[in-house]
């Protein structure tokens, strides 16, 4: 999203991997053409379980700084912090210490004492990382990222070009909005996701036409990445569990919009409205109960890869509104922004301008969305997969790791089976296409580095 750029360009193959300091951004173009530049709420540009502070943006939460020493930090002007609650080296920790230090351990805390995910469990159906928030609402972190961003706005002078990225910590584990907004959704009324098979063997055997690594998180021998609890086993999930985490994450998105609508009412506020282009998004789905899960990590797909996105182009460029089904991928987000200021998009960049239009989405050419996963797990665990999305198929496959020989993967036909049930990775008649839709992987990834970046950090 920041830099246009595929994993392989970047580097930053996995979470704890920091983005070199000398990384390009869209920010840094931004604001060296001008544009004052603020970033509000989570980043994660850099690890985040950094206790010596070897990290700016570690350091500059903690501290309270808005920038690095002075100057922008890739290339935000300013920058004010947020994680899923309380704890760690962010600016809103220290805001709320400041201001609501009774609620400092309302939070559910992501982390236990070992500095693993924690494995706490709440709410009505004791699910796992559900807790009853008693914080008050306008000390949420969604609140405080929307008001962070209000604050920087108005210091502005009315002539100032600007962009401004909030990146609201929710929708997201743990799951605790205010109890406050409980009433908003009641889990009771809600009914399963459609990605839910409620009947335990047809669930497990959807789950056994997947990869090992699906069931063998499923039955809790495999702990292959940081985002979930290493002692959850998600066989032990239940149909009131997925409702009411489900329930929360729809409590966290209204607040989310809600928070949104005053920022964009405070730019109406300045005159900006005709002028403002908003783009709406998120960097990862979560399974909320889709295959039998929670959380997410090496599964690739829809539930965590196929994702929300809104452009609202400014009013004043009379952009005739479309819904445009061609494939697109967070990586065209930078190169969207750099036509929008109208900035030549710079080489590096691998993605291209968003399409206003199916027509000019097939102007483009526009066939594939490269995915990519890589980690390692510091319980050994290693899982490789590379995807391409393509002509309403999901091809997926396994390198060896330490769940797969390299033999192995998936492919879903997203028309006749949209909820990824029926792999066809083995089945004879479609071993052509198979072998067209890797060939055409192969053909649009770039090419692997040399030497990976070290990790630094689990998270």
């Amino acid at each position: 999203m920041l830099t246009g750029q595929h994993v392989r360009n970047h580097g930053v193959w996995m979470n704890g991997v920091p983005l070199p300091a000398d990384a390009p951004t869209v920010a840094g173009l931004l604001n060296d053409a001008g544009y004052r530049t603020g970033l509000f709420g989570k980043a994660h540009f850099e690890p985040f379980l950094d206790p010596f502070l070897r990290f700016p943006e570690n350091r500059m939460g903690v501290t309270g700084a808005t920038d690095e020493d002075g100057r922008p930090h890739r290339g935000f002007e300013r920058m004010e912090f947020a994680g899923h609650g309380s704890a760690g080296p962010f600016h809103f920790g220290g805001w709320l210490r400041a201001n609501h230090p009774e609620h400092m351990a309302s939070f559910f805390p992501a982390l236990d004492a070992t500095l693993e995910v924690s494995s706490g469990r709440g709410g009505d159906t004791d699910a796992p990382q559900v807790r009853f928030n008693n914080v008050p609402r306008e000390a949420y972190h969604t609140d405080w990222v929307a008001d962070r961003a209000i604050g920087w706005l108005d210091s502005l002078a009315a002539d100032d070009d600007w962009f401004c990225w909030l990146s609201f910590p929710d929708p997201h584990h743990p799951w605790d909005p205010p109890t406050s907004e409980q009433h908003r959704v009641s889990w009771r009324d809600l009914d399963l996701p459609d990605g839910y098979l409620e009947d335990r063997s047809d669930r497990e055997a959807a789950i056994d036409a997947k990869g090992a690594h699906w069931r063998r998180w499923y039955d809790g021998s495999l702990v292959s990445n940081y985002e979930a609890p290493a002692s959850w086993v998600p066989a032990t999930l239940t149909p009131d569990q997925v409702r009411e985490v489900n329930a929360m994450a729809h409590i966290e998105n209204e607040l989310i919009d809600e928070a949104l609508g005053k920022v964009l009412a405070a730019a109406a506020a300045r005159g900006w409205a005709d002028d403002i282009d908003v783009v709406f998004t998120t960097d990862h789905g979560e399974f909320q109960g889709d295959h039998g899960f929670l959380f997410k990590g090496p599964y690739h797909v829809d539930s965590l890869m196929r994702l929300p996105l809104v452009w609202r182009p400014a009013p004043s460029a009379g952009t005739v509104p479309s819904v445009v089904a061609d494939p697109v991928g967070l990586v065209d987000l930078a190169p969207t922004f750099c036509q929008i200021a109208g900035l030549p998009v710079p080489d590096w960049m691998d993605g291209e301008p968003l399409p206003t239009s199916p027509a000019v989405a097939a102007a483009q050419g526009r066939q594939r969305v490269l995915t990519e996963w890589d980690s390692v797990h510091s319980g050994g665990a290693e899982v490789h997969l590379q995807t391409l999305t393509r002509d309403g198929m999901v091809c997926t496959r396994y390198e060896p790791g330490t769940c797969h020989d390299g033999t192995e993967g998936e492919l879903w036909d997203l028309a006749e089976d949209p909820f990824q049930r029926v792999n066809l990775w083995d089945d004879p008649s479609r071993r052509p296409l198979r072998d067209d839709l890797l060939a055409d992987l192969d053909d649009h990834l770039p090419a692997r580095p040399g030497e990976r970046l070290a990790v630094q950090s689990p998270v």
